[in-house]
C-alpha cells in the first residue's frame, strides 16, 4: 500500500468515525445521514458539499487532525445542517459573501449551544464572544435573520475578515447552480428530511442544549414561501376586453375571401375576448405602529408591479387601498394604473393606534350597499396579525398578509388564507 494509499484510509475512517458518532448521538439526523455520502477530494484544501456528498482533502483533514482531534465531527455537523436547512439552494438568490457569513454562524452557533465535547474546537470560546455580540442585533439567530442584519446595516471590513476566519468550516463554491445541475436530491428533497425532524426534534428534550436554536432554523427551512403572483391570481374576474379572439377565428375563411373577392373576407374577427384579469379588489392596510412606512410600501409596489408586469389590470379598474388601525384613516380610489403610481409616490400613513380587523371589513360592506363595487373578488389585509378579526365570513376572497413568522398572533378564522411574506423581500422592492 502506498503513502497515498494509507492516508486516504486514515482519513476515511475518520470520515466513518465521525458519521457514526453523531448517528449514535443524534438518532433524529439518521435520514439525513444516509443522503449525505463523504467522497475524497485531493486538492480542494479542506471540506464542501453539493448537498448530495460531504467532500474532504485526506491530507488536508490528518493534517488538521493532528492538532484538532473532533474537526471531523464538527465538519460533519456543520455541513450536515447546511443541507438541512437548505442553505445551498438559497445561494445565488442572495448577496454570496453575506450569506456564506450568515449561514456559519447560524449553524456554529447551534453546534455550540449542543456542547458536544466530541465536537470542540480550540476556537469555540472565540466564536462564542462574538456570537454573544451579534445577539445584540439579532436575538434570533437564524440564516435569515443574521443575513438580513448585515444586508440592512452591512459590515466593517474588519468584522467580515474577522467572522470569515472565525466561523467558515467549508467551501460554498459546489452552491452555485451550475455545479449541482445533475444532482438527484433537490431542495424539495432536503425540505422533506428537514420536516421529519422538526417532527422528531419535539420528542427531543427542550432541557437539552441547541433545541431552540435548532427549532428556529427548521421553521425558516420549512416554511411555505408563497408566490404573491399567484396569490393575485385569486382575484381574477372575467371581463371584456377589445382583441382578436384567436381561438375562435378561422384564418383559412378570411384570408380566402380576402384573395377571391377582394377586400371581401369571409368572416370577420370577433372583436371581443373574455380574459381573466384584476378588476375590483381591496388593498388593506394596518397602520399599527409595527407596520413600518417603508415595509408598507414595498408591499404595494410589489403589488403593482406584478399587476403591471403580467397585465392583470384592466383599462378601468376599481382598486381601495384604505388605511386602517382601529379605524378607518383613509381610503383612496384607484381607477387607472396612472392613480396607483401617484400614489406610490405620495402615500403617507396616518394611524398607528390599536389594530382592529373588523372596521376594514365593515366599511367595505357599505361599499357594496352603495353600489361602489360591481363584481368585488376578494381584500388583502396587510399586518402584523395583532388584531380582532371578524366573526362572519364574507362573500368574497380573504388573505391576511404577514410579515414574517410569528407564533404569538391570533388564530386566523378558518375562512381566510394566510401567507407571510418576507420582510426582506418588500424592502429590496422598496428600494428597487
Amino acid at each position: 500500500m502506498t503513502k497515498q494509499q494509507q492516508m486516504e484510509q486514515y482519513a476515511a475512517k475518520l470520515m466513518q468515525l465521525a458519521r457514526d458518532t453523531i448517528t449514535v448521538r443524534f438518532r433524529f439526523f439518521d435520514n439525513a445521514l444516509t443522503k449525505l455520502n463523504p467522497e475524497a477530494k485531493m486538492g480542494i484544501g479542506g471540506f464542501a458539499t453539493d448537498g448530495e456528498h460531504i467532500y474532504y482533502d485526506p491530507a488536508s483533514l490528518l493534517l488538521t487532525y493532528m492538532e484538532e482531534p473532533n474537526v471531523a465531527v464538527r465538519a460533519y455537523l456543520h455541513i450536515l445542517m447546511h443541507c438541512i436547512f437548505s442553505h445551498s439552494f438559497q445561494y445565488e438568490k442572495k448577496n454570496m459573501a453575506y450569506w456564506d457569513m450568515a449561514v456559519d454562524i447560524a449553524v456554529e452557533n447551534i453546534i455550540l449551544e449542543m456542547e458536544l465535547p466530541m465536537a470542540a474546537l480550540s476556537r469555540d470560546s472565540e466564536e462564542k464572544n462574538q456570537i454573544t455580540r451579534i445577539r445584540k442585533w439579532v436575538p434570533q439567530l437564524t440564516a435569515e435573520r443574521i443575513y438580513r442584519e448585515f444586508l440592512v446595516n452591512g459590515l466593517s471590513r474588519d468584522a467580515e475578515t474577522r467572522y470569515k476566519k472565525l466561523f467558515s468550516v467549508d467551501n460554498h463554491e459546489s452552491w452555485r447552480s451550475g455545479a449541482r445541475e445533475e444532482l438527484v436530491m433537490s431542495e424539495e428533497d432536503w425540505k422533506k428530511i428537514s420536516e421529519r425532524i422538526k417532527t422528531e426534534l419535539k420528542a427531543f428534550s427542550k432541557d437539552k442544549s441547541g433545541s431552540e436554536s435548532m427549532e428556529s432554523n427548521l421553521e425558516e427551512a420549512t416554511r411555505q414561501r408563497y408566490n404573491y403572483r399567484a396569490i393575485l391570481e385569486r382575484f381574477s374576474v372575467s371581463g371584456e376586453e377589445m382583441h382578436v379572439n384567436d381561438d375562435e377565428f378561422d384564418y383559412i375563411y378570411y384570408t380566402y375571401g380576402l384573395s377571391t373577392y377582394g377586400n371581401l373576407p369571409l368572416v370577420e374577427p370577433l372583436e371581443y375576448k373574455e380574459v381573466h384579469k384584476v378588476k375590483e379588489f381591496v388593498i388593506a392596510i394596518d397602520t399599527s405602529a409595527s407596520c413600518r412606512g417603508e415595509i408598507v410600501k414595498g408591499f404595494l409596489r410589489q403589488t403593482y408591479d406584478i399587476l403591471k408586469a403580467s397585465e392583470n389590470f384592466f383599462h378601468e379598474i376599481n382598486v381601495h387601498i384604505i388605511q386602517c388601525d382601529s379605524r378607518i384613516q383613509s381610503d383612496t380610489v384607484i381607477r387607472q394604473q396612472e392613480d396607483f403610481e401617484r400614489y406610490l409616490e405620495r402615500a403617507k400613513l396616518n394611524g398607528f393606534g390599536a389594530t382592529d380587523f373588523r372596521p376594514v371589513f365593515a366599511y367595505v360592506e357599505e361599499l357594496r350597499q352603495k353600489k361602489e363595487f360591481e363584481n368585488l373578488k376578494g381584500l388583502i389585509y396587510f399586518t402584523d396579525g395583532y388584531g380582532i378579526y371578524p366573526e362572519r365570513m364574507p362573500d368574497y376572497d380573504v388573505i391576511f398578509a404577514f410579515l414574517n413568522e410569528d407564533p404569538n398572533r391570533g388564530q386566523v378564522p378558518n375562512w381566510a388564507l394566510e401567507v407571510v411574506i418576507d420582510e426582506e423581500t418588500l424592502e429590496d422592492c422598496n428600494r428597487a
